[in-house]
């Protein structure tokens, strides 16, 4: 049994959103997702923080999570900023299985044991703009995040693991009410997405505050999901 993670998927099944205006590297994406689940088993978890589907609702979405479900193992998604089609986890739950769809799960306020080990996680935010919306947004996620670890610091396990879809430290750019949490609650380590291109010359690697950081974008992982342990 081993736990992967990977962001970012953007599949399209059922809407026109070409990928390629992020470069060569997202040529046939979908095929090279495919051929990296392979590797996985159905005792296998992967967790996939956001940017799952350009899809403008459940209904519109419902290819790409059929194709998501069809991977091995268990997968645990929560929301990215193009995830336009996300609804109440109660509403996807029940979207989930009214058709079929049964090895999904939501991280969205919760957390999941795995083994010795407890997945947390939102999707943060860049909060860059002294304004008030955006500031609800931030507040949110900020609370979110605590709810998430305090759910997941129940569990007793020896290591706490974050997954969110915004990077929380970058070049030029720090999130502290995240990272101080992150190191307040004993995080080992964190995984995030978001960042293509260009921006990955900006994702930062490594260890901050006590806490190791890993880009889990789908290109830059060449689609294929990474094995965290």
């Amino acid at each position: 049994m081993a736990i992967y993670a990977i962001a970012d998927l953007h599949l399209s099944k059922s809407v026109n959103k070409p990928m390629d205006v992020f470069g060569p590297l997202w040529c046939d994406y979908e095929k090279r997702i495919i051929r990296g689940f392979e590797k996985l088993t159905e005792e296998d978890i992967t967790v996939i923080p956001g940017d799952i589907s350009w899809a403008m609702s459940l209904s519109e979405s419902l290819l790409d999570f059929k194709l998501i479900d069809s991977f091995p193992g268990k997968k645990i998604i929560s929301k990215g900023n193009h995830d336009y089609w996300w609804e109440t986890a109660t509403k996807t739950k029940r979207f989930f299985s009214e058709n079929g769809i049964t090895s999904i799960d939501i991280l969205h306020n919760n957390a999941f044991k795995f083994n010795d080990v407890a997945i947390c996680g939102t999707r943060g935010w860049f909060y860059e703009e002294e304004n008030g919306e955006s500031r609800k947004i931030y507040d949110r996620e900020i609370g979110r995040l605590r709810r998430s670890l305090e759910e997941g610091r129940k569990f007793g396990v020896r290591e706490l693991l974050c997954f969110l879809h915004y990077p929380p430290v970058c070049a030029g750019y720090e999130c502290e009410e995240i990272t101080d949490m992150l190191n307040e609650f004993g995080v080992s380590r964190c995984f995030y997405g978001h960042l293509h291109s260009y921006g990955h010359k900006s994702a930062f690697s490594g260890m901050h505050k006590g806490v190791e950081y890993t880009l889990i974008s789908a290109d830059y992982l060449s689609f294929e999901p990474l094995f965290i342990g």
